[in-house]
């Protein structure tokens, strides 16, 4: 893979950093990948080689590149990392994915100054929010950790898959609730697009190995203000197992100038359901659906949506919130989805004891039975 003609321009609404991406070993067409930001936010937005090279690293060893060529100056507690993060990308793979050789050469020198602070990658959804809350309450407004900017990215789960289409009406629907989130938090919310995922949109690549690194190529095109950015944990310790963001391997895509910092992993889901429920803003703002329907903040109907609704019912607080329209969950609504698939099994035996207190057995009843029909099947 070479990434060449690194550049910076804008037009009407938009300042972006764009990069040319060219595969050697493969016949995968090459692409003109993307980081852009409105006007407003462009003095943030810095045309850094790194935010490229993390990018473009999983897909490169998914089309088994031999090597990634750029002719910039890298730095080499990054490369250091990627080195480690090529590494353990290849035993969670099987060997399926292995390192590749990256050429270029290696800065002498830190690139930004140390005038900057800590921000975050913020979805809408509970690890994001549950993240920025627990920010706010251990972190003095003028310690440098403290998050000043949160970035949500388009061209992740809205707009991230191309047959899907672009769904632009969905995000800005999105970044008005969000934002009643962080102006609460006094915290700035970037609105950042990017095309990074079309290099490669096959959806067990992204969610095993790619969405991670591309959380950490964002965070690196604003190195310029930040010097720190959270990710929030996908899962907590007592239940880590390889995936695209992971304590593991996030951290391995920091530099000098940017640490990636993989955050909570020591609070279940139901702890951060609880803190976001201790929220009120973000408990009437929260966005978890990946639905991305056309009217609603949160469709109500698919899994991850049930699944919320259920967590939230079993804490006594689904009828507080605006983020649904519903107030209740029946056992019909979730006993269509298989609920053993992409490591949830946990999310649902730890609601049974609440919802056991509060005399649910309509769903705890259809929730082992759903657990106990697919772990049947599996046999």
């Amino acid at each position: 893979m070479i990434i060449s003609q690194l550049n910076r321009t804008k037009d009407h609404a938009f300042t972006q950093i764009s990069a040319r991406v060219q595969f050697e070993e493969s016949d995968h067409p090459g692409k003109t990948i993307f980081i852009k930001t409105p006007h407003a936010t462009a003095d943030k937005l810095s045309l850094n080689p790194h935010a490229f090279l993390v990018g473009c690293l999983i897909p490169a060893m998914h089309f088994h590149e031999k090597r990634i060529k750029m002719d910039e100056k890298i730095c080499p507690t990054l490369l250091e990392g990627l080195n480690i993060a090529m590494a353990i990308t290849q035993v969670w793979s099987k060997g399926d994915y292995t390192p590749l050789k990256i050429e270029t050469d290696v800065l002498d020198h830190a690139l930004f100054s140390d005038n900057r602070h800590a921000g975050m990658v913020m979805s809408g959804g509970m690890d994001s929010l549950a993240a920025l809350r627990l920010n706010r309450l251990r972190y003095p407004a003028s310690h440098p950790g403290s998050i000043k900017e949160g970035l949500f990215i388009h061209g992740f789960d809205i707009g991230g898959v191309v047959e899907r289409g672009m769904k632009y009406h969905v995000y800005d629907r999105a970044v008005t609730a969000i934002t009643r989130i962080t102006d609460a938090a006094d915290v700035e919310l970037v609105p950042v697009y990017t095309n990074i995922r079309h290099l490669c949109d096959n959806r067990v690549l992204w969610l095993e190995n790619f969405f991670g690194a591309v959380l950490a190529s964002i965070s690196h095109a604003f190195a310029k203000v930040l010097h720190m950015v959270y990710i929030g944990s996908c899962y907590d310790v007592s239940y880590l197992h390889p995936n695209a963001s992971h304590p593991l391997r996030d951290p391995e895509y920091s530099s000098h100038d940017m640490r990636i910092r993989h955050r909570d992993h020591d609070q279940s889901r139901l702890d951060k359901i609880k803190i976001v429920a201790g929220w009120e803003v973000a408990l009437n703002n929260f966005r978890v659906c990946l639905a991305n329907v056309p009217h609603r903040l949160n469709c109500g109907v698919c899994e991850k949506c049930v699944r919320t609704m259920i967590e939230l019912l079993a804490i006594g607080a689904l009828d507080k919130t605006d983020a649904f329209v519903e107030n209740d969950v029946t056992p019909d609504m979730i006993a269509k989805y298989d609920i053993t698939i992409r490591k949830r099994p946990p999310y649902y035996q730890a609601v049974l004891p609440l919802l056991r207190k509060q005399g649910r057995m309509d769903l705890v009843n259809t929730i082992e039975k759903l657990l106990n029909k697919q772990k049947s099947l599996k046999l």
